[in-house]
Order: C-alpha cells, then sequence, then structure tokens
C-alpha cells in the first residue's frame, strides 16, 4: 500500500511514462507540494468524478493566491510519481515537473483536508497472453502509420512521430510502457482517456487506441 497526495484537475488523465507540468498558486497545494518534497510522497495528477465544494471567488492574483479553490473528488484510477521543483516565484507560486511513474488504484482516503491523502494500490496490467503478446507489435506499427499519415501535413508533428518509429527510446519500451507513452503526445476526450487509463492490457490499449485514430 502506499499513501498518495492528489492534485485533482477537472479534465487532466495522465499517464506512467509522462511529465506533466505543474503551476501551483492555491495555499493549501502549495504546502501540500512542499509536504511531498520533504517527504518523497508521489503525487497524483488526476480526472475528476465531481466538485465536493466550490472555489472562493476571486479577482486578483494576491486573492487567488491567498484562498483556496475548488475541491474535487479523483477518479478510483489514476497515474502518480516524484515532484521536482523548478523555481519558487517571489510571490509563492511554484513551478514544477511531476514525473508520472506508476499507475494506482485507490483504496479509501486517509486526509480530506486541508488535501487528500489516500491509501492506494499499484494497479498494473495482466499477463499477455501469446496470442494477444504476437498481436501488440503489429498494433504497434499500424498506431505509428496511422499517426504519420494524421501528421503528414504539419512539418513539426510529422517530425515527432518519425521520431517515435526511429527512436531506440521508444523501440525498446515494452508494449505496456509504449501505450501509456503515446498519451504524452496524443490526446484524446478525458472520459475516453480515462476509460484507456483504467484497461488491465496492453493490448486492448493499443487495440483501442489504433480503433480511435482510424476514426480521425
Amino acid at each position: 500500500m502506499a499513501e498518495i497526495c492528489i492534485f485533482p484537475i477537472p479534465g487532466c488523465v495522465t499517464f506512467p511514462g509522462t511529465v506533466f507540468p505543474l503551476h501551483v498558486f492555491e495555499p493549501r497545494y502549495r504546502d501540500m507540494i512542499r509536504h511531498c518534497l520533504e517527504t518523497e510522497t508521489p503525487v497524483a495528477i488526476c480526472h475528476t468524478r465531481k466538485a465536493l465544494s466550490p472555489g472562493k471567488p476571486s479577482d486578483s492574483l494576491e486573492q487567488a493566491l491567498n484562498s483556496n479553490q475548488a475541491t474535487y473528488w479523483p477518479y478510483d484510477v489514476f497515474s502518480a510519481g516524484r515532484c521536482e521543483l523548478l523555481e519558487t516565484l517571489a510571490d509563492g507560486r511554484m513551478l514544477l515537473n511531476v514525473h508520472i511513474e506508476q499507475r494506482y488504484r485507490r483504496l479509501h482516503e486517509i486526509q480530506l483536508l486541508p488535501w487528500q491523502i489516500h491509501a492506494c494500490e499499484p494497479f498494473p496490467d495482466q499477463p499477455l497472453s501469446t496470442e494477444a503478446a504476437a498481436e501488440c507489435p503489429l498494433l504497434r506499427d499500424k498506431i505509428i502509420h496511422r499517426l504519420q499519415a494524421l501528421t503528414h501535413a504539419d512539418p513539426t508533428a510529422r517530425e515527432l512521430i518519425h521520431q517515435l518509429a526511429e527512436a531506440d527510446e521508444w523501440k525498446l519500451k515494452d508494449h505496456g510502457s509504449f501505450s501509456f507513452a503515446l498519451f504524452g503526445i496524443i490526446r484524446f476526450d478525458p472520459a475516453i482517456l480515462q476509460s484507456l487509463l483504467e484497461m488491465d492490457s496492453a493490448q486492448a490499449r493499443l487495440q483501442q487506441t489504433l480503433e480511435l485514430l482510424n476514426q480521425l
């Protein structure tokens, strides 16, 4: 079991193997991040089911920096990782990278205020059958080819997909890591991304991703 601090962002789904840039201005979350840095507690950047309490209105940055905003309830499956503090601004705002390392399933809440801490367990993929493992390389190739077709008219995006196809960093990823890291460069609706995150099969995730790309 692991204790995870929650940074809820409506509409935001993160995947292992990606890096999430984070701008923290609320007082409680500045305190939470300091706690995480001091204790090496992972932070989950996660999509939300509902708002538990509304945010306080603020007409200025100064008011926002001295008040807390809305409180949200997270989904039960999310990804988390370690914080890297890049800069603390003069007004107290914090600029960070969150290195998303692992997927977790929420078990129960430990603390709700002033920030949320939940007890969680790792949520790994199920082992692949022989047939599914054999299909994954074909799905990976089809995804790359489809991305190449979709980005043909955009030189910047085309170069990014070329790196995906040719770089050893991508070629050496196992099927699960590859299926997660894709979502550092492609985006779908949050509800779709959350459903992909909750799949416990790399083959199923790759198949669903290909089907979604083929609809574009």
